[in-house]
């Protein structure tokens, strides 16, 4: 795609990444196919190749209107546009950089600011959030439906302890924002397989929120505070026995993956937030190279009643970090029989915030995806993101949980 960038934003280090970005797009639509916004609205604005040219369009000069920050926003970032693009376009770097401009050029109304501030405030906080869903739970009864159907009943209350210390081989986990109020099982469940694999799990006290929700709702630079903070808690582990970091949540696992990305610019964080994307690991990814070690756990200890299983691959485990077919390969080794369900592809609508933002897409979405995993009559749902787990569970009176959990009980039973 041609590009006519102004000197003044061609001779930044966001103009350069923009049209190097830009000049990758060959316009030829592939992305229109698997755009989950395209395929509801029809529009080609909300799709990747019209929110590019909208971009390229605000970075040479022309006007910025409310109507292109829509669009912008109905975005669900699920990047499977990434996924299918035959010219490589990081469409996922350049929605960032789109989004930060559109916002810098036309002010929001002031109840999306309203409401986009509040969730930056309260999201991020592990303990306002906590507190957010109790009061929640006590007047859920006359809360409006859509947004009763968010709140959760109470979660399990096992949660996540330090590994043992016997153990040889340390990795660090985030336990994030909002799993441990949603689903501190989730995290119990991972310490459990990995000290069965001979891997004890530690949490680094002053790691909270991974930035993502500050970034995504255009806090960028609260966002990068977070991760700068994280990295500061992580260090002094790093630097001495944790092998690797391990993501529960394949959203938090995407971002922390790209902190070089996001700290490049930032010469006191360059180096460790390269070297911190290195050593993150998805949980799957963890024990899938202790495979080995891992079949000979499960060798002797079928299931006493194999369950049928269909599988929720998150947009941020299969088009953000590319990680495919590992889970589904654990769970039939631990027994399970996996259902893949149609348009496994598509984004279920959760997308972090994009739920709470726009309500109207993302349930048409959910609805259509729990269509297709419900059609084989599964026991259970499994993903693999808190925020899809949260958001496919509101619509479906299926179980639904994280794969960790089962493969969990196929050790313990």
């Amino acid at each position: 795609m041609q590009t006519s960038l102004p000197d003044t934003i061609a001779n930044t280090a966001q103009g350069r990444e923009a049209e190097a970005i830009l000049r990758t797009c060959v316009h030829c639509g592939f992305c229109l196919a698997t755009c989950p916004t395209y395929q509801i609205l029809g529009d080609e604005l909300d799709s990747p190749r019209g929110r590019i040219y909208l971009i390229k369009q605000m970075l040479e000069g022309a006007p910025v209107t409310h109507k292109t920050l829509t669009h912008l926003d109905r975005c669900l970032t699920c990047r499977n546009c990434e996924t299918t693009c035959p010219s490589g376009v990081q469409y996922g770097k350049l929605i960032d950089i789109g989004r930060s401009m559109a916002e810098e050029k036309i002010s929001r109304p002031p109840l999306q600011r309203i409401k986009r501030a509040t969730l930056n405030a309260l999201l991020p906080s592990g303990q306002r959030f906590d507190a957010l869903v109790k009061l929640g739970r006590m007047v859920k009864p006359v809360l409006p439906i859509t947004l009763a159907e968010k709140i959760p009943d109470a979660a399990e209350t096992r949660k996540h302890s330090p590994g043992r210390i016997t153990l040889h081989r340390k990795m660090l986990v985030l336990e994030g924002c909002v799993q441990p109020t949603l689903a501190p099982q989730i995290n119990a469940a991972a310490a459990s397989v990995l000290e069965n694999l001979g891997i004890a799990l530690i949490t680094a006290d002053k790691a909270g929120c991974c930035g993502a929700v500050s970034f995504h709702l255009n806090y960028q630079e609260q966002g990068r505070e977070a991760m700068r903070r994280n990295i500061d808690a992580w260090w002094p582990h790093i630097e001495s026995s944790a092998e690797a970091i391990v993501m529960t949540a394949s959203g938090c696992g995407v971002t922390v993956k790209q902190y070089g990305h996001y700290l490049k610019d930032d010469p006191a964080y360059a180096r460790k937030a390269e070297r911190i994307s290195e050593l993150t690991r998805d949980i799957s990814e963890v024990v899938l190279g202790e495979q080995s070690r891992l079949l000979n756990k499960l060798k002797g200890r079928p299931l006493p009643h194999p369950l049928k299983v269909a599988w929720h691959a998150p947009c941020t485990l299969q088009h953000g970090q590319k990680v495919t077919g590992v889970v589904e390969a654990l769970l039939t080794a631990a027994g399970y029989e996996v259902l893949i369900p149609m348009e496994s592809n598509l984004c279920c609508g959760s997308a972090g915030t994009y739920s709470l933002l726009e309500p109207g897409i993302a349930t048409q979405l959910r609805n259509r995806k729990l269509g297709y995993l419900q059609a084989r009559q599964p026991d259970i749902i499994a993903t693999a993101n808190i925020g899809c787990l949260s958001h496919l569970q509101s619509g479906t009176n299926v179980p639904v949980r994280h794969w960790i959990e089962l493969l969990e009980s196929a050790l313990t039973h």
